[in-house]
């Protein structure tokens, strides 16, 4: 799905965490900013995996490496396709063009 607005800058979020590390409640500062509660706990619980301080998800390193291994597989798939049929093609062009040779 889509995202519906531009993704929060990141020290936004590392003050965000902050706060809500400090003592503040995660529902006060969603009345108080935008971000609804459920975002801002998910930010605490990544920020906890980059600190070292959760083994139950990947770090934001982990999840990047992730993303640039997922988009090059994408990519290295579609160029074995496109190879693949090409091959395909050029095998059934040189079986028709010896045919016409031959007669």
């Amino acid at each position: 799905m889509p995202r519906t607005r531009n993704p929060y800058p990141a020290g936004f979020r590392e003050q965000l965490v902050a706060l809500a590390r400090a003592g503040r409640s995660v529902e006060s500062l969603a009345r108080e900013y935008e971000p609804c509660a459920a975002t801002i706990h998910d930010w605490v619980k990544q920020a906890s995996a980059d600190d070292g301080e959760r083994d139950d998800r990947l770090t934001s390193a982990e999840l990047e490496e992730l993303r640039q291994l997922r988009r090059e597989l994408k990519q290295l798939r579609q160029e074995r396709d496109i190879l693949s049929k090409a091959a395909a093609w050029f095998a059934q062009n040189d079986v028709t063009s010896r045919r016409s040779s031959n007669s």
